[in-house]
């Protein structure tokens, strides 16, 4: 059993827990993730560690409530536990020799970027951030960013605060003024990262994306988490969960991807409904 030690409600729909877990918080580094279940009954999901404090010995998680299992974890409060909560699992992002580094993080997204940025500014890189959301009141960890960033850029959609429109618009501007980066990481919805991707393609800098595919056991073994890559002439099946979450961007098969994605969304729709349908009735 794992003891959250930490809860807070970072906009109406995402959440961040710490979680007491010093065996994984030993380990964990940036662009790793883990596999949870709330409860004996429950479902495995993966969630990539947001950040980590080796001394305390706790892992950070932030989650978007989106199905039957993060309303149940929601519902969990500090001082409650979870049943299993196991990693670091995955490869870590490669950060090592990178000077000057292009984050480009959507929605929830965010959260995976930022310990990826941190590490980087740590290291001594630079680094600009781009962030977007589809408004204000989605926005999440503008603090953390700038913090972290030597040039932080926040897109709202509706523009209801920062610059109005997608990531791509600073980004491609960057680019028309001769901007040039040692690498751009991306990470947020798949359609974000495959515009992302297509932006940065006539560069010819190298672009990574942060792939989190449905996974249910995390060690490669059901396939669930596959991923279709073009390499040279040549197709080539990879998993998420062993050979990821991080790939050439230029390699992968989004629409496959997101085809995939989308394939459990009624069904997850129906148990998320089930599951808030149960905790009213509690409620009353």
């Amino acid at each position: 059993m794992y003891k959250i030690v930490k809860k807070a409600c970072l906009n109406p729909s995402v959440t961040m827990m710490d979680i007491e877990a010093p065996f994984v918080a030993a380990k964990a580094e940036p662009g790793q993730f883990i596999i949870l279940r709330v409860d004996e009954e429950g479902e495995r999901i993966p969630l990539t560690v947001a950040g980590y404090d080796r001394e305390k010995g706790t892992v950070k998680i932030i989650f978007q409530i989106v199905g039957a299992t993060t309303e149940k974890l929601n519902h969990k409060e500090e001082g409650e536990f979870i049943q299993d909560f196991a990693g670091p699992l995955g490869v870590a992002t490669h950060v090592e020799g990178l000077k000057k580094v292009c984050i480009v993080g959507g929605g929830v997204g965010c959260a995976i970027a930022l310990p990826i940025t941190q590490k980087l500014h740590e290291m001594g890189c630079e680094v600009t951030s781009i962030i977007g959301f589809r408004s204000k009141d989605l926005l999440i960890l503008e603090d953390e960013f700038k913090a972290a960033s030597d040039n932080l850029v926040v897109m709202t959609d509706d523009g209801s605060y920062g610059r109005q429109g997608n990531v791509c618009i600073p980004l491609e501007e960057m680019f028309a003024n001769g901007e040039k980066f040692d690498q751009v990481i991306t990470i947020g919805p798949l359609i974000m990262m495959k515009f992302v991707v297509e932006a940065v393609r006539p560069t010819g800098i190298p672009c990574v994306v942060s792939m989190n595919p449905i996974m249910i056991d995390g060690t490669g073994m059901c396939g669930g988490c596959r991923l279709t890559l073009t390499q040279g002439d040549k197709k080539v099946t990879k998993f998420a969960c062993v050979d990821g979450p991080d790939f050439n961007g230029y390699e992968v098969d989004f629409d496959e991807a997101m085809s995939r994605g989308s394939m459990y969304r009624d069904f997850e729709r129906h148990a998320y409904e089930e599951t808030c349908n149960l905790y009213q009735k509690e409620v009353k």
